[in-house]
């Protein structure tokens, strides 16, 4: 992928001035390497009327895949033949951004140590892009980039030339013209831009992201027409990043406004003043209800069955007790999301060796979860038809069979107390089912018999008298005595028989 980046001058404003801007010297290629290709940045022309600089961005698509251990995307699971064909080599994307910031990074800044002036003054400026994916199509592009000042010429690219009925594709080819915009500004709109047009980021989005946004927004996004959209594609539509960068955003603009710091807005409740303590959300309860199950019952080797986004697996890397960590799911898209919250791609090999993440099914047996310590099922049975639940009792108790299991699931009874829930409806719209404790008890008791197991029951949450507590977890421990069946039974009462003769 490439990207151009022209301005014009004359005998007493030279368009090589470009080259002091840049840091980079027109008659020097320069070459650096990144964690997932090599970037050049090269000079096609450069003389006082008109100077280019290209910056030339080789993705290593197999090096990636590696970098990533194997899964794909930034170190996502992803399918197989996608981790190596793909359009990363050839379109601007947020590879190219975080190239531009590592690239230019002084230019960015706006600094220019030989001369200082130079950053301040606006120049005629020229960008172009000939594959660029658009999200959104060129009007989009023209919403975006318009606002800031800039002329957009914008061409859709063809899914093939030779076959126009086909129509066009998700790229554009993309010309930026601007005579009243520093190299700086340029520079900081096309890093926020790029991945918002791709919507989607190579890496995975962390809170420190807000602060990169605000950095290289300030002075325009506060105030772009589309601030909600960039500023939620940016962040990958994380909402919880999403509604801090918006309020952020809200206070710069206030200030403004008044002529006035942010500091002096954002000055409503004094420091000292205590705040106000919110309730734990019922999804931290519950991780922190399991992870002292887990502790508990000494576990060293655990494996989350339906991990989902991996906030268990996260949560547990934590502790140093658990040595051998394993997320299963079902969903190819929720592992993607579990590595990049897990950040597999840049994790050291010491603590990379204690995190698997992994593809399956829980209806059907799998070797790949026997050897481990303990199994967790949190809220995952309750996603499965009555039918279905047998065969991946099976497949855990049976099949696997590790020392402990626990499993939580929600308790039907407590709904009542949600004021946002309808009656008669289940708490996600995928439930299958929702037991009452009485029919979660029936049914872990009925499991651990058959399959050796003890059984005890741990509240989540606050425990209501009336209707119990919101989340209802069942520990299973394997029970030295094994399973019983009939002739179980009947030897025991042929012993009883013996001693009572």
């Amino acid at each position: 992928m490439f990207l151009t980046i022209s301005t014009t001058g004359d005998e007493q404003h030279p368009a090589t001035d470009l080259g002091f801007l840049l840091h980079k010297h027109p008659d020097n290629p320069f070459s650096t390497k990144l964690s997932y290709g090599t970037a050049h940045v090269l000079y096609p022309e450069a003389d006082d009327r008109r100077c280019t600089a290209a910056l030339l961005l080789e993705v290593d698509a197999v090096a990636l895949v590696r970098r990533g251990k194997g899964k794909g995307r930034g170190g996502a699971p992803d399918a197989a033949l996608a981790q190596y064909v793909n359009d990363r080599p050839y379109a601007a994307s947020s590879l190219l951004a975080v190239a531009l910031s590592s690239v230019f990074s002084s230019a960015m800044k706006g600094t220019c140590h030989a001369r200082p002036e130079l950053p301040a003054e606006p120049r005629p400026l020229r960008i172009e892009s000939p594959a660029l994916p658009a999200r959104g199509g060129p009007e989009l592009v023209r919403r975006l980039f318009e606002p800031l000042g800039w002329t957009v010429a914008v061409q859709p690219v063809a899914l093939d030339a030779e076959f126009p009925e086909w129509g066009d594709s998700r790229y554009v080819r993309l010309v930026l013209e601007s005579q009243a915009l520093t190299l700086a500004e340029a520079l900081r709109h096309l890093y926020v831009l790029l991945p918002v047009l791709d919507d989607a980021k190579h890496y995975w989005v962390a809170p420190d992201e807000v602060d990169k946004l605000l950095r290289a927004g300030e002075g325009w996004l506060a105030e772009h027409p589309e601030q909600k959209l960039i500023t939620s594609r940016y962040l990958s539509r994380r909402w919880s990043l999403t509604r801090q960068a918006m309020e952020r955003l809200e206070l710069v603009r206030l200030a403004e406004a008044d002529d006035s710091e942010v500091e002096e807005i954002d000055n409503a409740v004094e420091a000292e003043t205590e705040e106000e303590q919110r309730p734990t959300p019922l999804a931290v309860q519950r991780r922190d209800a399991i992870i002292e199950a887990l502790r508990a019952s000494g576990a060293s080797r655990v494996v989350d069955l339906g991990c989902g986004q991996g906030q268990l697996v996260q949560a547990l890397l934590k502790d140093p007790q658990f040595t051998q960590i394993a997320g299963v799911d079902v969903s190819m898209r929720a592992l993607t999301i579990a590595s990049r919250r897990l950040k597999l791609d840049r994790m050291g090999e010491r603590q990379a060796s204690r995190v698997t993440l992994f593809q399956g099914s829980l209806a059907y047996t799998d070797k790949r979860l026997k050897g481990y310590d303990a199994a967790v099922l949190s809220e995952v049975i309750e996603h499965l038809d009555l039918p279905r639940l047998p065969a991946l009792e099976y497949a855990v108790f049976g099949a696997a069979r590790p020392r402990t299991v626990l499993v939580t699931t929600p308790n039907v009874e407590y709904n009542v107390r949600w004021e946002s829930l309808p009656a008669g409806h289940v708490r996600h719209g995928d439930h299958r089912f929702e037991w009452t404790r009485e029919e979660f008890r029936a049914w872990a008791r009925a499991v651990a018999e058959r399959h050796g197991y003890g059984v005890r029951f741990v509240p989540v949450g606050p425990d209501d008298p009336e209707v119990g507590p919101p989340t209802q977890m069942a520990v299973f421990e394997i029970d030295p005595a094994g399973p019983r069946t009939e002739k179980t039974e009947k030897n025991e009462k042929n012993e009883k028989e013996a001693k009572a003769a």
